[in-house]
């Protein structure tokens, strides 16, 4: 898909922080996740990454940042971060905390600041794709880039799929 990429707060982001990156657009499909963005741009699901807004049992928000091709052991998540328990959030609650639409979450200019937490082995890549903070919209950058702008706590929670 071709057009002129967006300019959403991730991007805005990006941008202030002089971070480079290159912009990926695609065909959103409802419910396509991340092996649809992978077909459209010809990528491998495990090097783009999903941004999944999770809450601990004290109702504290969290983004979590995973490989397109695993899941997230919530058990191991809740144990890493020292809490009872961590849920995905309902869709309408990410959006209150992120600002930006379930399939179009970014972990980039969130309405407010979030603590990330990102499976470890998203830094392993040299290059990653996630979402630049619309459907259908995926920025290219590098892991260490990733890693510096978002300070994330560090976890082994992936489930192969």
């Amino acid at each position: 898909m071709s057009g002129k990429p967006p300019v959403t707060p991730a991007v805005r982001m990006l941008r202030r922080y002089q971070v480079g990156f290159s912009d990926h657009l695609y065909a959103y499909q409802e419910h396509g996740g991340t092996a649809h963005g992978a077909r459209e741009l010809g990528l491998a699901e495990h090097c783009i990454i999903k941004t999944l807004v999770m809450e601990d049992d004290g109702k504290k928000p969290w983004l979590v940042l995973m490989h397109g091709d695993c899941e997230v052991s919530t058990k191991a998540l809740a144990r890493s971060l020292g809490v009872k328990t961590i849920t995905p959030c309902d869709p309408a609650i990410a959006n209150k905390h992120t600002g930006y639409q379930v399939g179009g979450i970014s972990p980039f200019g969130t309405r407010k600041p979030i603590p990330v937490v990102a499976e470890q082995g998203i830094f392993a890549l040299s290059r990653v794709y996630i979402n630049g903070g619309k459907r259908g919209y995926l920025v290219g950058i590098d892991s260490a880039d990733l890693k510096q702008l978002l300070q994330p706590t560090l976890v082994q929670v992936a489930i192969a799929d």
